[in-house]
């Protein structure tokens, strides 16, 4: 007889309290370091308190990774309790926690981690997945299998309203942040092979700007899986969500429309204002 499937993801998925419990994933929090002090992702630390700190000190909140000793406890709470477990990391060009996932499931049996090569609500597209898969019956196995397929069939990117915090960072340099600013240039993030690269710069009022990215960013909704499409932010107007919403609803008939909150780890890179789409695409991405 097989065992029961627990899926389990990283902070860095943004999936919201509700769709944890409804799937019943549990949750690996990346640390969060402010003054010296570590945090917990969406434990005892929220975007928030990172906007609050920046906006006191000018300092950038820094993330760090999930150790494998943690991992190790974290799998071994589960295994011992009857579960296989198939976690979906982080990818892993953003954070060495995939590589201590997979270093902790080496020291036991029934572990799986999946790369999902992604960040934010891509991460959660593959984990609510998964937990849709293990609810019919598949085998570990076979759920990491078609979750890795389907991690190549990802569309994910963002727009981002300043520059201050990835210039802060080290990201932008001050040049380029004056000129962007100055222009009012909204970047665009895409996410492809395993790597995060610059896209399309639109310049403009930040609502006109999110607009044009989401018709663009979906495009010809006869290559977009309609089941389910996230809409991830940090500290957005709440009216300008509501219009972002409905122009996403305009474009498809999505069965879906999930509207999530970044959490620190994206929130610290990327600012107040950023917002994506995060969705399936019918075909892997060329």
């Amino acid at each position: 007889m097989s065992k029961p499937i627990k899926i389990t993801t990283d902070s860095t998925a943004d999936l919201s309290p509700e769709l944890i419990e409804k799937y019943n994933i549990s949750i690996t929090p990346l640390h969060i370091e402010m003054d010296g002090k570590s945090y917990s992702d969406g434990v005892d630390a929220t975007p928030e308190d990172l906007f609050s700190y920046y906006d006191k000190t000018g300092k950038l909140a820094k993330s760090s990774a999930v150790a494998m000793g943690e991992y190790l406890d974290f799998f071994k709470k589960l295994t011992e309790k009857g579960y296989d477990v198939i976690h979906v990391n982080i990818g892993s060009f953003l954070s060495s926690s995939y590589q201590n996932a997979c270093l902790a499931a080496e020291e036991m049996e029934g572990v799986y981690v999946i790369n999902s090569k992604n960040l934010s609500s891509g991460t959660g597209h593959i984990a609510l997945l998964a937990a849709e898969l293990a609810a019919k019956g598949l085998s570990a196995k076979e759920i990491v299998e078609q979750c890795e397929e389907a991690v190549e069939r990802l569309d994910v990117s963002f727009i981002i309203e300043t520059l201050d915090y990835l210039h802060a960072g080290g990201r932008c340099s001050g040049v380029a942040k004056f000129g962007a600013n100055l222009l009012k240039l909204r970047p665009s993030i895409i996410v492809e092979n395993n790597q995060m690269v610059v896209g399309k710069k639109y310049r403009g009022k930040i609502l006109d700007c999110y607009l044009q990215y989401i018709r663009e960013q979906i495009g010809d909704p006869s290559d977009v899986v309609l089941d389910r499409i996230f809409f991830t932010h940090s500290r957005m107007d709440p009216e300008h969500v509501k219009i972002c919403l409905e122009e996403i609803r305009k474009i498809a008939p999505f069965k879906e429309v999930i509207e999530t909150n970044a959490g620190c780890v994206i929130s610290c890179h990327c600012g107040p204002g950023c917002c994506g789409v995060l969705f399936f695409r019918t075909h892997k991405k060329q």
